[in-house]
């Protein structure tokens, strides 16, 4: 399928690509696909064309465009460190970019966070109305509240209204499984739908196929699946969870597991 793109500008001057199939008339379901810490790279638009493949209008928003040195960012030699409410209000805008194209239903709207950007599609599923949130190897390596997190991550997992899919890795050196684990708590806690799976021998990474250290296809290739599979669950026109609360938790672990001895992978 041949898949279109658009430049757009938000309000606050952010730029915006938008990923859709080819000559679609009708509004199409839609998604924000954050980046990575590394900002807009080619990783992110590669996976905004499998989405639009599928049939979605995808919205890949620059959040970290104000950092001077993005050349920097890419290389991942300096890390932008936004707050909470400077991202929501981001997203806001990339919603509302959404909001005013043809090509897009606004009202099914799902969200993936990628990596430090897994936080941010958590702290907008709480605050706004979302089909679906869905983070992939994030969201989760830092619960506590400072400057930039005025919110315990508990507390945001409690106001999450939007059903929530988790995708993490076992030899993930920066997210251990107890740490999935205390969030699959928190999510039953409270009565959240969920769908988590922990995938055997991932690193930190392992969906990024521009950094062959990290990158690992089978897993890379199942969590697509799992991707849109959720996607089409949760805004198709007839979805709905019709007040059931559904909880999957899918695990692959050695039985000598050891967060410490987890490496970063380049």
């Amino acid at each position: 399928m041949q898949i279109d793109t658009k430049s757009v500008t938000s309000g606050s001057g952010m730029p915006v690509t938008l990923y859709f199939p080819e000559r679609t008339t009708d509004p199409l379901p839609s998604v924000v696909l954050m980046h990575e810490r590394y900002g807009l790279v080619q990783h992110t638009g590669d996976l905004a064309r499998r989405l639009a493949d599928e049939g979605y209008c995808v919205a890949t928003p620059d959040l970290f465009y104000y950092m001077e040195d993005q050349e920097a960012l890419h290389a991942g030699t300096v890390k932008a460190a936004p707050s909470d409410p400077f991202i929501l209000e981001r997203l806001d805008e990339v919603v509302a970019v959404l909001s005013g194209e043809p090509i897009s239903d606004s009202t099914k709207l799902g969200m993936i966070g990628v990596c430090q950007t897994g936080r941010y599609s958590m702290i907008y599923g709480a605050k706004r109305p979302l089909g679906a949130c869905i983070v992939l190897y994030g969201g989760i390596s830092d619960w506590d509240i400072s400057d930039l997190r005025p919110e315990h991550m508990a507390d945001v997992v409690k106001e999450l209204d939007a059903p929530f899919l988790g995708l993490y890795g076992e030899i993930d050196h920066s997210i251990s499984i107890s740490e999935v684990v205390k969030l699959r708590n928190v999510l039953e806690e409270n009565d959240k739908s969920y769908r988590i799976k922990i995938f055997e021998d991932a690193p930190h990474g392992w969906l990024n196929s521009t950094m062959p250290g990290r990158y690992r296809k089978v897993a890379a290739e199942n969590a697509m699946y799992e991707v849109v599979r959720f996607l089409k669950q949760n805004l198709s026109p007839t979805s709905g969870r019709k007040g059931r609360v559904v909880w999957e938790f899918e695990s692959n672990k050695d039985g000598k597991y050891d967060f410490s001895k987890n490496v970063r992978f380049e």
